[in-house]
């Protein structure tokens, strides 16, 4: 499925349409909870969701919860709106998530310059239509990163 097949346009904003294999997640989304793909086969966690695991391409991973806390892992300040209905400037990140997978999300709350590699942050969820909840992630200052003994 290409990319325009997998969008529709809300004031020309794209809007995601959930798939057979993403549909878990944006139901998930609605209810303001965070899930990723796992496989059992081999323990990853990923995402965009795919029909087999990246890791060992077993075909039987199910969706779990994610307590969508993470590290910004890169991000990118955008100015130029990629097309109608965006608000810029806005920070394009790829979000670590602690226990595991990496989303690509915005994040709120703050300035976009402000927004740094390392960052702590947590999702939070945004109403975009009736039938779509965006993730978003904001900074986090209640948690620490978790220690590993």
């Amino acid at each position: 499925m290409s990319s325009q097949d997998a969008m529709s346009s809300l004031g020309g904003r794209p809007v995601p349409v959930p798939t057979e294999l993403s549909r878990p997640f944006w139901e998930a989304a609605r209810r303001g909870d965070l899930v990723v793909p796992h496989c059992p086969t081999c323990g990853l966690r990923f995402f965009v969701p795919e029909p087999a695991c990246p890791g060992c391409m077993a075909r039987d991973w199910r969706y779990v919860p994610s307590a969508g806390r993470g590290t910004v892992y890169s991000v990118t300040v955008v100015h130029r709106a990629p097309g109608p209905g965006f608000d810029t400037p806005f920070a394009l990140a790829v979000i670590d998530l602690d226990d595991g997978a990496a989303l690509l999300s915005h994040v709120d709350a703050c300035d976009p310059d402000d927004v740094a590699i390392g960052m702590r942050v947590r999702v939070t969820f945004r109403h975009f239509t009736d039938e779509i909840t965006l993730p978003y992630f904001v900074p986090d200052t209640t948690h620490e990163r978790p220690t590993t003994e």
